[in-house]
């Protein structure tokens, strides 16, 4: 099953609709205030999560009148976010697949968060990726290969997650690598560009994020 999740954060005019044509999605789900992008482009979600202390009392009632939606009301004192319980809702009910939307902008704390949150698909081997109108990120503990034809963007960065990566190789990249260690609390791993018609990167032990990046 492949699962889209929109929360609350920023998402582009237009881009939710553009993500739902292409995307292929089993399952639309919102988390709270994601009802918004969801209402302004016309599209019904599966499911809504959330405790509704942060989407508008307009667009929650428009929601509240259709049919066929399930809804998980969730306390509003907890520790995790919506997106989170989304997440961890989306994978009970078989999700093999999750693309999160509407997890960047101008929160950066929740920015990091939804970073973080990445790794529950790594625990549940379930792939997960963020997207917005400007970068793609993914968490990986193996090896990846993308195709210059199917990136997202232009650059492709890579930033430890755990305290050292090792093993580090990069083929079809600018700057490549051959066995070498990355570790935290550096820059050296932004930026790269695929220059074959295909770039792979593998490791052999630790965790990393991958950011595709239009700009």
């Amino acid at each position: 099953m492949k699962y889209l999740i929109v929360s609350g954060g920023e998402v582009k005019e237009g881009f939710l609709t553009w993500i739902v044509k292409n995307g292929g999605f089993d399952v639309i789900l919102a988390a709270d205030a994601g009802m918004e992008a969801l209402y302004r482009d016309h599209i019904l979600p599966d499911i809504i999560v959330g405790d509704f202390d942060s989407v508008n009392a307009d667009t929650l009632d428009f929601f509240k009148k259709k049919n066929d939606i399930e809804w998980t009301k969730l306390n509003p004192m907890k520790d995790d976010t919506d997106t989170e319980a989304a997440i961890r809702l989306a994978i009970e009910k078989g999700a093999q697949s999750i693309t999160l939307l509407g997890a960047t902008g101008s929160r950066i704390d929740h920015v990091l968060a939804n970073i973080e949150l990445l790794g529950i698909g790594l625990r549940q081997k379930v792939q997960m990726q963020i997207v917005d109108a400007h970068n793609r990120v993914r968490m990986i503990d193996s090896g990846l290969t993308i195709k210059r034809d199917e990136q997202f963007g232009k650059f492709v960065s890579l930033i430890p997650y755990s305290m050292r990566v090792e093993g580090v190789c990069l083929e079809g990249f600018k700057y490549p690598l051959d066995n070498y260690c990355m570790s935290r609390f550096n820059s050296l791993g932004i930026s790269n560009e695929i220059t074959e018609a295909e770039a792979r990167i593998s490791f052999s032990d630790g965790i990393m994020v991958v950011v595709e990046a239009v700009d």
